[in-house]
């Protein structure tokens, strides 16, 4: 058989069950709480499995194969570092404490939350536009790496990877809300892990093995096979820090705390997230290993799918196709659920005081859902950069701009609203600053913003708790 024709038959097979879910999904949402989390009701196997497509998606598998073609095996331990600190120590600090306070402030989306625990409309307000605003731009590289997958292995044009994915994605999406999202995250969760294993195995077979592979990249340049390697030392450890840490602080994987139900099903979670997460690993290595056998490859976004085209058989490969498909488009799903929280919810509703009803308000959210995500595939016609650095610009302005109030909201007794305020606000403007001048000393964005963000947080609602106090004292003393 035509191994186009099995890569478009298995892709049919795989569409049709999206869409059977995002059918049966939509008799469960009733409210606009199910909508945006699954009235809070999710278990701990789909809640872990969706949170890790959600997080790698065709990002990972795609860019991160571009960055270790790009950079060698020293990119390994990025992925290595999306294990440890973006699955394990995110679900492990912050799931629990999420669900709890979560339920407590009835919070349904990350700016809602903010709002509550500072009581603060401009928080609210501020954090909801720049989720908004560079959620979008991450929906772009998302969009991407499913382009590219579709331009090489099925030999189409890129823009019409763009359109049949988006189309179905808006579509089981609007249909189903959160339900539909996180219960495909599940199935593309397996297909994902199934599929990367496989390659990786096809890959060291086509190589010789690993040791053969790695003595053939250091002929080719020692520093494909040393850490830092090519890529230094800064540039290493600000992406491994951006695209794992920033985890903490991006609202489409926050959310799966929200909806998970119980302390145990966190737990359980924990454990699943961590050992589901490890195949992060896969792509860097294979991505390094396939400059062994594609040595002059231009556009390293192409790396995977040239390496699924050229080795795998046509039954592995389109396994490996819906594996990249599926991560795609669950973190895309995932994405277009929060923008439409932020939109309608945080912006329309709550902070331009436009009045909805429950069903006005889902309606809104489905065609915003549309709205959002034909944007997003328009943009993707010409998309700028690479895929992973798409990933870490608007990874690394959210979490300069959520993450120390989340992680101090949770943690700390004495943070202020004064203190959460400036360190949006300083976060945001120093790491759109810091990549504005183009990243002095290798370093992202993402850590001067994220150190910035925490100095001033702690700085300010430490000195004003301060002054209130000696202002109590002073006033009693009279």
């Amino acid at each position: 058989m035509n191994s186009v024709l099995v890569y478009v038959i298995v892709l049919l097979l795989y569409f049709c069950i999206l869409l059977t879910v995002g059918f049966l999904s939509q008799k469960k949402t009733k409210s606009t709480e199910d909508y945006h989390i699954g009235g809070r009701n999710i278990g701990a196997l789909v809640s872990a499995f969706s949170f890790v497509t959600a997080y790698y998606s065709s990002v990972v598998i795609i860019g991160g194969g571009g960055f270790g073609y790009k950079y060698g095996m020293s990119s390994i331990w990025v992925g290595a570092t999306n294990v440890l600190v973006g699955c394990f120590l995110a679900w492990l600090i912050l799931g629990k404490r999420t669900r709890r306070l979560s339920k407590k402030l009835d919070a349904i989306t990350i700016p809602d939350l903010f709002g509550k625990i500072y009581k603060s409309q401009f928080i609210k307000t501020f954090s909801a536009i720049i989720i908004s605003i560079f959620l979008i731009i991450y929906n772009v590289s998302i969009l991407k790496g499913l382009g590219n997958t579709f331009e090489v292995i099925l030999d189409i044009p890129y823009i019409w990877g763009l359109i049949i994915t988006g189309a179905i994605v808006l579509i089981y999406v609007s249909l189903g809300g959160y339900f539909a999202v996180v219960w495909t995250g599940f199935i593309q969760g397996l297909i994902m892990v199934f599929g990367l294993i496989a390659l990786l195995f096809v890959t060291l077979n086509k190589v010789g093995g690993l040791t053969v592979g790695a003595n053939m990249l250091r002929e080719i340049d020692v520093g494909y096979v040393e850490t830092p390697g090519i890529w230094g030392l800064n540039g290493l450890l600000s992406y491994a820090l951006v695209v794992s840490l920033g985890v903490w602080g991006m609202p489409q994987m926050v959310t799966r705390f929200y909806s998970i139900k119980s302390d145990k099903a966190v737990r359980i979670g924990t454990l699943l997230a961590t050992v589901g997460g490890a195949v992060a690993i896969i792509p860097y290595l294979v991505g390094a290993l396939s400059r062994v056998l594609y040595p002059n490859i231009t556009n390293v976004d192409l790396a995977i799918p040239m390496l699924v085209k050229n080795i795998m058989s046509p039954i592995s490969g389109s396994i490996f196709f819906s594996a990249v498909i599926a991560a795609g488009m669950s973190t895309f799903s995932a994405v277009l659920i929060i923008l439409v929280g932020s939109l309608v919810r945080d912006l329309a509703k709550d902070s331009f005081k436009i009045n909805m009803s429950n069903e006005k308000e889902l309606f809104w959210c489905k065609i915003t859902n549309l709205f959002v995500g034909i944007i997003s595939i328009i943009i993707a016609i010409r998309p700028p950069g690479l895929i992973l650095a798409l990933t870490a610009f608007s990874w690394a302005v959210i979490a300069s701009t959520c993450l120390a109030p989340y992680l101090m909201g949770l943690y700390w007794k004495g943070v202020t609203k004064n203190g959460a305020i400036t360190a949006m606000v300083g976060g945001t403007f120093t790491s759109l600053l810091w990549m504005a001048l183009k990243q002095p000393f290798g370093i992202h964005g993402f850590i001067p913003g994220i150190i910035i963000s925490f100095l001033l947080i702690i700085v300010v609602s430490y000195l004003e708790t301060k002054l209130k106090r000696e202002k109590t004292n002073f006033l009693n003393a009279l």
